[in-house]
């Protein structure tokens, strides 16, 4: 049920798709086949070394946002919408920066504002 919910239905895929764009590491997203886990040692080996770190936090804020939101659609009547969990995840993604996630900032698109 984790692996359906955080990688493999099309709600979750949309969301990492947009997020890894975002951030311009479109060829790194998870499919259908992996654990998370293996797809992050897979692109933990892909990434340039100074920007590892930040593509951590991407790999733990995308699916902690991704559970909330399921939690929200469960428990508050909220409706599954792609372009806001993305937009809520940017603004966390800001929040860890300027709370010291130094490794975030490096793959940061520089058009986005985390002062």
């Amino acid at each position: 049920m984790m692996r359906h919910l955080l990688l493999e239905c099309p709600f979750a895929r949309q969301t990492w798709h947009e997020v890894l764009a975002w951030l311009g590491m479109t060829n790194t997203g998870p499919n259908e086949e992996d654990t998370l886990m293996a797809w992050w040692l897979h692109a933990k080996h892909n990434t340039p070394t100074q920007m590892r770190k930040g593509l951590a936090s991407i790999a733990f804020l995308t699916p902690w946002m991704i559970w909330k939101q399921r939690n929200e659609c469960i428990f508050d009547g909220a409706q599954p919408l792609v372009h806001a969990l993305v937009s809520k995840i940017k603004d966390e993604a800001g929040q860890w920066t300027r709370a010291g996630a130094h490794g975030l900032r490096v793959i940061l698109p520089t058009t986005w504002d985390v002062h």
